[in-house]
């Protein structure tokens, strides 16, 4: 029956979407689905960052369920509903700064990062917008645009948005100079290096007084799960201050929870002047927002912000009950602990499973984790992937390096934990192998 239906799907779904399986997923659980057929998957993914309290959580169930049976849906540019207004008393309080105190809510990360720019180019009457490569923002026209990740997100779709900019990133791991000698061009010279070639825009690229804002992962997801240098983002913020050009943190993918921290900006001592959300938001209702301070949203005109289904209100009672298991179960402690026993045993194991030619660098925040290979032929984190497969564990690659993504539920326990780290050892180990 299975294969039956994706067959069929093949057929009349559009052939634009690509996917890392052809399984027809039937229910979900925790930690784990199970395909129309019975079979269970240990799914590494939750929906690329998005189940991050688990598949089918009870609480945020039966929220949605209560919600479904009040009210399903109240057009934001008609009236107030009060799941909204109850989720913005929620949010508040876990916000980077006090100063991030006003809320537009939309429905994917794609369409808030546009509500994003929208709001810096009212508030700042600016049109320009600064990128950073590897970043990936979306794939609606506008986000195409400013998604520098792969060329497959934009290829054949131009002209795309005017407008954009890109300036360099300090993935460091991939600068030729820091590879030659990582002692002395460390993560500190990359750091300036990219703040230079920031600098370097400005000067010839766009005028600052041209430009509204510089949007910036604060840890890239689909360019590669890799975290900037601490001195690299306070750069940026003081760059920003100083051309009075706004600070856009696209916490789609970092965000919720992900690295340890409500927010990933928190671990980097700075606040942006705009916070884009989404994925998490809302254990798997499609659910977006983007978060401001009030003076910068009030110079929006009324009718300016709107959609049909903006801010759903089961949407938003799913994000209530997301809330409410982070509360109750001590979701970021656990994604902390979990953390710590993912990068040990990941860090010792792999050392022991890959040949000495291979490197291996084991990065990220939290339960962001990304695991790149150096010297080994193009294709080795697929074939990693399709092991893990073949032991009934869904993981992802990433970006255009050899990197697979680890992206477990925040609620994974120390059990799931060890039989996760067993399982893509194990896939790395099979794939190594054949080298």
């Amino acid at each position: 029956m299975s294969s039956s239906l994706a067959q069929y799907g093949k057929k009349h779904i559009a052939r634009g979407i690509s996917r890392s399986t052809e399984l027809v997923i039937k229910k979900a659980k925790g930690a784990y689905v199970y395909t129309a057929e019975g079979d269970k998957y240990f799914d590494l993914t939750t929906g690329i960052g998005v189940v991050n309290t688990g598949h089918a959580h009870p609480t945020v169930v039966k929220a949605v369920q209560e919600q479904a049976a009040e009210v399903s849906h109240v057009q934001v540019n008609i009236a107030f509903h009060e799941p909204m207004i109850k989720l913005i008393e929620k949010l508040k309080p876990r916000m980077p700064s006090s100063s991030l105190d006003t809320f537009f809510f939309w429905n994917s990360g794609s369409e808030a990062v546009e509500a994003a720019i929208k709001l810096a180019r009212h508030a700042t009457e600016r049109q320009n917008v600064i990128v950073f490569q590897g970043s990936y923002h979306g794939r609606t026209f506008g986000t195409m645009a400013m998604t520098t990740s792969k060329t497959i997100y934009g290829a054949g779709y131009g002209p795309l948005m005017p407008g954009v900019f890109m300036a360099p990133f300090p993935y460091c791991k991939q600068w030729s100079a820091h590879k030659a000698d990582p002692v002395q061009f460390d993560e500190n010279w990359c750091a300036e290096e990219a703040l230079r070639g920031l600098e370097l825009v400005l000067k010839q690229q766009t005028a600052p007084k041209d430009t509204a804002a510089m949007i910036l992962e604060p840890v890239q997801g689909e360019g590669g799960y890799v975290v900037p240098p601490k001195a690299f983002i306070q750069g940026l913020r003081e760059i920003c201050d100083k051309h009075d050009i706004l600070f856009i943190a696209d916490e789609v993918q970092s965000g919720y929870g992900r690295t340890g921290k409500m927010f990933a900006i928190e671990h980097f001592g700075v606040t942006p002047d705009i916070m884009v959300m989404a994925k998490g938001i809302a254990s798997g209702y499609p659910l977006s927002a983007i978060v401001s301070r009030k003076e910068l949203m009030d110079l929006q005109p009324p009718g300016s912000m709107g959609g049909t289904y903006a801010g759903n209100a089961v949407a938003c009672a799913a994000a209530l009950g997301t809330l409410d298991v982070f509360d109750q179960e001590n979701v970021l402690d656990n994604c902390n602990a979990r953390s710590e026993q993912f990068f040990s045993r990941l860090r010792a194991e792999l050392k022991r499973v890959l040949p000495t030619s291979v490197d291996v660098d084991v990065r990220g925040l939290g339960l962001m984790i990304g695991i790149e290979f150096f010297n080994v032929p193009p294709g080795f984190a697929a074939s990693v992937a399709q092991e893990a497969f073949n032991l009934k564990t869904l993981i992802l690659t990433t970006s255009i390096y050899e990197t697979l993504r680890l992206i477990p539920p925040l609620t994974i326990t120390k059990e799931e934990t060890d039989l996760a780290v067993d399982r893509v050892v194990a896939s790395i180990e099979a794939a190594a192998k054949r080298l």
